[in-house]
């Protein structure tokens, strides 16, 4: 690291002083990540830059703050690389609350799935996007079966 905005010390805690000179993906990186980071920070010392690279990042008190980064080529005055600039955005609660909602999701989902009535859905077009066990079970067909059909005219019967 031989740079550390205030903003990157609000985030993470570490002062510009303690960041300075210390191994960035090994110091702050989360370790399931520190392979494919280091690959992007190679490449951008390649020239190849990266856009929109979300990575878990280590705070002083160890909580992991989620960013969303842009790996810059760093060039001198004669256009040589001579680093690697990350400009990130924290994403952290962007982030905890998509995991909650998908979570809720799956919950709902579940719970769908293992009523014990039947539940179908349909789209604008009256065909069907949900069929769940309950369903499957009274008239036979399988949710794999049922989804994309036409719910009228395949599964209800005229009298």
């Amino acid at each position: 690291v031989n740079e550390w905005n205030d903003k990157t010390a609000e985030i993470t805690v570490f002062t510009k002083e303690e960041a300075f000179d210390k191994p960035l993906v090994s110091t702050f990186i989360v370790p399931k990540l520190r392979k494919s980071v280091q690959e992007v920070m190679q490449n951008a010392l390649k020239g190849n830059e990266t856009s929109n690279y979300e990575l878990e990042f280590y705070t002083k008190s160890d909580e992991i703050r989620y960013l969303l980064v842009n790996a810059t080529t760093r060039r001198d005055a004669e256009n040589n690389i001579v680093g690697v600039v990350g400009v990130a955005q924290d994403v952290t609660e962007t982030n905890k609350h998509d995991r909650a909602v998908a979570a809720m999701a799956n919950e709902l989902r579940q719970f769908v799935e293992t009523a014990n009535a039947p539940i179908f859905g349909i789209d604008v077009n009256g065909n069907v996007n949900e069929w769940n066990d309950k369903t499957a079970e009274i008239t036979g067909f399988w949710k794999e079966e049922a989804i994309g059909k036409p719910l009228v005219s395949t599964f209800i019967v005229p009298k």
